[in-house]
């Protein structure tokens, strides 16, 4: 058996051709050369949000401005409370769980159970008997979360008046408009099985 004698590719050559490999993509669905390199620049600055949003850097930083000890994920459980009561994301409004929490986090019960109890004792959380099963607990934000996600809502949108410092109202009311239709067609294409 003769080994393979071809050096080895570095790891940063490695996600160039990974990354310059979208072109012939966006080519083959009769896209311009423009439109090759403005997706293949779009990806990148995908990545950098996503990096920021998702990954949890952005509400890190924002913690630590409000001078909050809360960890990323403990956030994130109560951010996820508040959209299983409210009914954003995929599911209708109700109330909250241990089971509903621990899958909207994809974290295993005793996990979410866990975390729930530390944000009890913190005050930002307690249990309640469910309305319609008094054997059934659920999870409710107190006062102490609802003031924290106004501060967090009111410092996070003070960042984001910066990022659109010198901006014309036309060009945020563009990109807003652009960003909700992409969003809207990612969510199909992702998340209900659309046509891609």
């Amino acid at each position: 058996m003769t080994k393979n004698t071809a050096p080895p590719v570095a790891p940063a050559a490695f996600g160039l051709k990974v990354h310059d490999g979208l072109r012939p993509h966006v080519l083959a669905k009769g896209h311009s050369e423009a439109a090759a390199d403005a997706m293949v620049d779009f990806d990148a600055a995908a990545f950098v949000f996503h990096r920021l949003a998702a990954r949890g850097d952005m509400p890190r930083k924002l913690l630590a401005e409000m001078g909050q000890t809360l960890e990323i994920l403990q956030f994130q459980s109560l951010a996820a409370i508040l959209r299983i009561q409210s009914g954003k994301g995929q599911r209708p409004a109700q109330p909250a769980t241990i089971g509903l929490l621990a899958e909207e986090l994809h974290l295993d019960p005793s996990r979410a159970s866990r975390i729930a109890a530390d944000l009890i004792a913190a005050g930002y959380l307690r249990r309640e008997a469910a309305q319609d099963d008094g054997r059934k607990s659920v999870l409710v934000l107190t006062d102490r979360a609802e003031d924290l996600f106004c501060s967090f809502r009111d410092l996070r949108f003070d960042k984001v008046m910066q990022v659109f410092n010198g901006w014309s109202d036309a060009e945020i009311i563009q990109f807003a408009a652009l960003f909700s239709r992409y969003c809207a067609r990612m969510k199909e294409v992702f998340h209900d099985g659309g046509a891609v």
